[in-house]
């Protein structure tokens, strides 16, 4: 059985539409570890669990399960292992999901059926799948046990009738009670049928990190004291232990504060590679990877290096606070036309990070943003652009860097 996961999936959709519960039910782990996610009852940050997606035989006819035994107590057959993405549906956190989306194969498109279709983010993560052409899509509808079988027609025909004419037109809509695991088993299936992704293993490796941790107790002794990890996805290439990566931006050296940022690249190697439970000599994409490093654990700690990419000494695209971008506009009807203006502040989410920047030069949908710290941003990627509306940040299109 593959030990890395071979098809990441995102969850997108309205907040408090059941994406963390739908998470649990396929993967049975919850994704909202952050303190502040627990605390306030909501995804703040792209959580993740991994699953392993079993195949069973019945009668002759084959069927899928999370269970490691089938119904009649037979060991089940390992069939694809997933790892789930559960995005931010709060729109002020939308940002964090398209962020996700550089390495989501596919999503689960989540709409509830106790609200009115489509709800304002329901209708912001279709604008997304439209503009990012994610293809892959499985709707699930859930908490159909809370409406009745009545409501529940309904609610499947508004679904039928938001989506038409958009890129997931056809994408099959599965009715799902995820508290008590009902219908998961045909969510499953829908998974077990999508086709794999082609992977890019050549390229240098570059990782978006997404998590970065100090593993060490409080008190260890400093014999004993190991380096820091960084946790994310693989977006292209292969890592093997031992390699000598560096990470990017890295350490801000500036000893001034008010003046000019200056920072130098994190140079480590890679002491340790895992993915879930499992221990791994490589890593290629798919799933969140642990990286265990020899860099400082006092950068990694408390998700220090969140947004920084990680790649092959020297092979990373350089470190920049100005970046040029070709914007696109999402068709929203509920903001109104708003030209660019010289030294307008943009909300940017770049990689697995965000950052604040402002206008220096527009011309036509062109757009030169000087960043208010660096990043190391790959060419042609993708980064949301948010506006400031009334007092409000809401999201407005994304740039393709240029």
């Amino acid at each position: 059985m593959q030990k890395q996961s071979e098809l990441n999936i995102g969850t997108l959709g309205h907040v408090d539409h059941g994406k963390t519960t739908l998470a649990y039910a396929i993967s049975h782990v919850w994704t909202d570890v952050h303190s502040e996610s627990i605390k306030r009852s909501m995804t703040i940050k792209l959580g993740y669990s991994d699953a392993i997606i079993n195949k069973c035989e019945e009668n002759g006819k084959s069927y899928y399960t999370v269970d490691d035994k089938c119904k009649d107590g037979k060991a089940a057959t390992p069939f694809r292992r997933i790892s789930l993405l559960d995005a931010p549906g709060h729109e002020t956190l939308m940002a964090t999901a398209i962020a996700g989306s550089s390495i989501i194969d596919s999503a689960l498109f989540v709409i509830s059926s106790t609200e009115q279709v489509p709800m304002p983010q329901t209708k912001e993560h279709l604008m997304i799948i439209n503009a990012l052409g994610i293809s892959k899509v499985i709707i699930v509808q859930t908490k159909i046990d809370i409406v009745g079988k009545e409501q529940a027609k309904k609610n499947y025909e508004q679904i039928k009738a938001f989506v038409k004419g958009s890129v997931i037109e056809n994408a099959p809509i599965v009715p799902v009670m995820a508290n008590r695991g009902i219908n998961i088993d045909a969510l499953l299936a829908e998974i077990a049928n999508i086709k794999l992704p082609d992977r890019d293993l050549k390229s240098d490796p570059v990782m978006y990190v997404a998590r970065s941790f100090d593993v060490n107790k409080p008190g260890t002794p400093a014999k004993e004291l190991v380096g820091g990890v960084i946790g994310g996805s693989i977006i292209r290439g292969e890592f093997k232990i031992g390699d000598e990566i560096e990470i990017r931006p890295g350490m801000n050296v500036s000893k001034d504060k008010g003046k000019k940022e200056s920072y130098e690249p994190i140079i480590t190697k890679i002491t340790s590679l895992g993915a879930a439970n499992e221990q791994l000599e490589s890593a290629i994409a798919g799933g969140l990877i642990a990286v265990g490093t020899e860099a400082d654990p006092s950068l990694t700690k408390a998700d220090g290096l969140v947004g920084q990419v990680a790649g092959k000494a020297g092979k990373l695209p350089p470190t920049v606070n100005e970046v040029t971008m070709e914007y696109h506009s999402l068709e929203r009807t509920d903001l109104p036309k708003q030209s660019f203006r010289q030294a307008e502040p943009l909300i940017l989410g770049i990689g697995t990070g965000t950052a604040v920047g402002y206008i220096k030069a527009m011309k036509k949908n062109r757009l030169d943003v000087t960043l208010n710290h660096h990043a190391c941003i790959d060419k042609k990627a993708k980064i949301s652009v948010m506006r400031n509306f009334n007092q409000r940040w809401r999201l407005a299109g994304f740039g393709t860097i240029s």
